[in-house]
């Protein structure tokens, strides 16, 4: 079990000078999980600490931005240790033909946020039926 124990990947927080955006404060790129099936790509991203009210995701130009915003957290006093860093996070990805955009469908629990990208149909495998003659 030691060789399988596994590591938590370290944030890796956004420069601000690649431009990416023009927001104050610290943003993170979260983690992500992307699964493939038959019918759809699903999209696992961790922003602990963001709540549902604030997760914005905005689609335009086949560009899937996904922005949490994490509040301040509300302990009072001077930090003796901090190892765990806080901020917000900011992520996109380019969608590509093969995604229904108009069936993009979004869920958060748990401090993860589930996006699902359907397929069109014709990115849908299916079998051909052969009629015998």
């Amino acid at each position: 079990m030691a060789d399988q124990e596994i590591q938590a990947a370290p944030k890796q927080e956004l420069s601000p000078a690649a431009g990416e955006f023009t927001r104050e404060g610290v943003y993170f790129s979260p983690a992500v999980d992307i699964f493939d099936n038959e019918r759809e790509l699903v999209v696992l991203a961790d922003m602990p600490g963001v709540s549902v009210e604030d997760v914005e995701i905005d689609l335009r130009d086949n560009v899937l931005s996904i922005i949490g915003k994490m509040k301040p957290d509300g302990e009072k006093g001077d930090f003796l240790l901090r190892e765990y860093r806080t901020g917000n996070y900011f992520r996109t990805f380019r969608i590509t033909e093969v995604v229904d955009q108009s069936r993009i469908t979004a869920a958060m629990a748990d401090g993860v946020l589930r996006l699902v990208l359907p397929k069109v149909e014709k990115a849908v495998p299916r079998k051909i039926p052969i009629a015998a003659e």
